[in-house]
């Protein structure tokens, strides 16, 4: 958990400044969203992404039904 903080902090805390709390959360949640998500591999995931994880099982659940 402490390397996703760490990037967090460098990709977006470090970028700018925020004039409230909700600028600053769309801010993450934009980042979250589409970079950390699309682009980093969990190795949970068998070192996927979260979206390429996420279209391998919807393949598998439409092949199945």
């Amino acid at each position: 958990m402490e390397s996703f903080f760490a990037v967090l902090q460098k990709n977006v805390l470090d970028r700018g400044r925020w004039d409230t709390r909700a600028r600053l959360r769309t801010a993450i949640v934009h980042w979250v969203e589409r970079t950390y998500h699309r682009k980093r591999r969990q190795r949970r995931l068998g070192k996927l992404t979260p979206v390429e994880y996420e279209l391998v099982h919807q393949k598998a659940v439409a092949l199945a039904a």
